[in-house]
């Protein structure tokens, strides 16, 4: 391993010089940056993570110059990194291989928005995106909280959904993504637009098996969003008044966020809209059915503590997007570093029975935050991003098989294997698809275990560092 990590970072040095009217950076200060993502989130990410890095880093603005930088690095088998803003959580953009570091923030045009359908580069930003998308009265089927600065591309190789996926799903809903436009990691790269089921071979998989240019994505009707804040003294009534309004169908929606006492004494700049020890309910409506939104509040013994119009939003810059999904997480990180999360996924059927269950069982230690959404095949349901007062890698690994001992799936975000993270339900056709876009192994290596299982010659080995292991 250390002869290979020696040739590459040699290798990749001279490349400014082969290629040297592209946008080099070889700063190291910068490069650690860019060899970084949020899995700081994670106290186990942090520790596995901790000094991997890339040897130098490029930033392409055009297919010509993309194309350039992946022939050269396949021609010296250089592993490359392909990265977009950086705000994954599992380490994505972490090289543990070093080499390139392919940052595709700088490619980033809106190729076009046609009724319903818009296509794009992959590192547009998604707000730019859905701005433009706007303007043609069509928004973005989702969005995550890291709106303002995640990519396309971001979200597609590393990312879920967001606001809006309690209309439409997840990104890997049938008809969110319709096609990927994409190029080989070969000395004479090849482009493959893919559409369909087949492009979603390439989806969340921390961009080891094709490096995606473009993604062509259904929008739905432009909303002028009101934004609100119910708040509750009862857990239960919470819960039920955010499931109850989640699914109704008459009323309007694109976020209903569940935050359970403590968890909104983070966030300390809605200080004078959150009662103390009370639970909140963080909403996106339509105008027109904030009155029934409000009469089901009422129903349930809440009270509306904030609201803005869209308009009131647009001139504040501030949203409430920024404090839902793992956002959540952030501030309260920002408040107590000793905290770290979990997600989690319920079973439709008995989602609110499961949730009850679990905050009876670990109250104290897990504070719960769940997200209303639809899943890929259209049930509704509620997915967490519940906060863990950390102690233990033995007791987090305890409360996540407590939450599989009720049924609930975990999806792992201490781990930065693919397979790990999805509990090993990973496609076969996933390793396929990275045979054919990259033969020789070179992206993003280490991250995709089935690919050494499957190619046992693949030119560089798996990761020293293992894998989390789950305790029971």
């Amino acid at each position: 391993m250390t002869l290979v990590a020696t040739t590459t970072a040699t290798t990749a040095a001279q490349l400014p010089d082969l290629l040297p009217d592209l946008d080099w950076i070889a700063d190291p200060l910068r490069v650690g940056r860019l060899s970084q993502d949020f899995a700081w989130f994670s106290p186990v990410l942090k520790r596995d993570l901790a000094g991997k890095r890339g040897d130098i880093a490029v930033r392409p603005r055009t297919e010509a110059e993309i194309r350039q930088v992946v022939a050269a690095c396949a021609s010296a088998g250089i592993p490359l990194t392909v990265r977009g803003s950086g705000t994954g959580n599992y380490g994505q953009s972490t090289p543990l291989h070093g080499g390139v570091i392919l940052d595709l923030s700088g490619y980033n045009a809106l190729s076009w928005v046609r009724g319903s359908v818009g296509r794009a580069q992959s590192g547009i930003r998604l707000a730019d995106f859905d701005a433009q998308a706007r303007l043609q009265g069509q928004e973005l089927r989702w969005l995550p909280s890291t709106y303002r600065s995640a990519t396309l591309g971001g979200l597609f190789g590393g990312g879920f959904g967001g606001a809006g996926s309690i209309n439409h799903g997840p990104l890997a809903a049938p008809g969110n993504v319709l096609a990927v436009r994409a190029m080989t990691v070969e000395p004479e790269p090849q482009i493959v637009e893919l559409r369909g089921p087949e492009a979603m071979l390439l989806h969340h998989t921390y961009g080891t098996n094709g490096i995606v240019l473009e993604l062509e994505v259904a929008l739905t009707p432009a909303v002028e969003w009101t934004e609100c804040i119910a708040t509750f003294e009862q857990f239960d009534a919470a819960l039920e008044f955010a499931d109850r309004f989640g699914s109704a169908p008459g009323l309007e929606k694109k976020e209903v966020c569940f935050v359970a006492a403590p968890i909104p004494q983070y966030f300390t700049n809605l200080a004078e809209h959150l009662p103390a020890n009370q639970h909140a309910v963080l909403l996106l409506v339509a105008p027109h059915s904030e009155a029934g939104m409000r009469d089901m509040v009422a129903q349930h013994g809440g009270q509306v503590t904030y609201r803005k119009t869209a308009d009131e939003v647009a001139s504040s810059h501030k949203t409430l997007l920024e404090y839902t999904w793992n956002h959540t997480t952030l501030h309260a990180l920002k408040v107590d570093k000793g905290l770290t999360y979990i997600q989690s996924g319920f079973n439709p059927m008995h989602r609110l029975k499961q949730v009850k269950a679990l905050e009876a069982a670990l109250k104290g230690e897990v504070m719960m935050h769940l997200e209303f959404l639809r899943t890929k095949e259209g049930a509704f349901n509620c997915s967490g991003l519940q906060i863990i007062r950390y102690t233990t890698e033995e007791r987090l690994n305890q409360i996540m098989q407590i939450y599989r001992d009720h049924g609930v799936q975990i999806n792992n975000p201490h781990v930065y294997i693919v397979e790990d993270g999805k509990q090993n339900n990973l496609d076969p056709a996933v390793v396929g698809m990275k045979r054919r876009f990259d033969p020789q192994g070179l992206l993003n290596p280490g991250k995709l275990r089935s690919w050494y299982t499957a190619e046992p010659t693949a030119p560089l080995e798996a990761p020293v560092q293992t894998p989390v292991r789950q305790t029971a």
